[in-house]
Parts: C-alpha cells; sequence; structure tokens
C-alpha cells in the first residue's frame, strides 16, 4: 500500500508529465496526439484509483428479450 506521500509524488508525477505532453502538442496544432494524451492521463489515474479501491466487474448486459409480437422476415 502506498503512503499519502507517495500517493502525492505518483499523482504529482502523472500530470506533471502528461500535462507537459498536452501543452506540447496543443502549441503544435496536434489536436488528436493531445486528445490521445488526455486519454492516456485519465487511464494512468483509473489504473492508480483502481489499485486503491478497486471497481466490481462490470455486469454483462441482459440480452434483450424478443418481441415475439412482431413478425419475422422470411
Amino acid at each position: 500500500m502506498m503512503t499519502k506521500d507517495q500517493l502525492a509524488a505518483e499523482l504529482k508525477r502523472i500530470a506533471t508529465s502528461q500535462i507537459s505532453d498536452i501543452t506540447r502538442a496543443v502549441k503544435e496544432g496536434q489536436k488528436s496526439i493531445a486528445l490521445n494524451e488526455v486519454r492516456d492521463m485519465g487511464r494512468r489515474l483509473t489504473l492508480l484509483a483502481d489499485a486503491f479501491h478497486p471497481r466490481a466487474p462490470e455486469a454483462s448486459p441482459e440480452p434483450a428479450e424478443a418481441d415475439l409480437s412482431a413478425p419475422r422476415a422470411a
């Protein structure tokens, strides 16, 4: 388990690195790269959060019930 100081250092490292990359991409007019960096930062933060409080597995969606009143195509 990470201490508060270790967590703070990791958050700062992620933010500093990603914000630097995002800023560079925006200045260079590379919108898609900037968006990818934002997504990457979100992914990294989610992984870090999951290390502290894992999410419950997502329930698989129930298959839609067939509408038996609708005519079938032949």
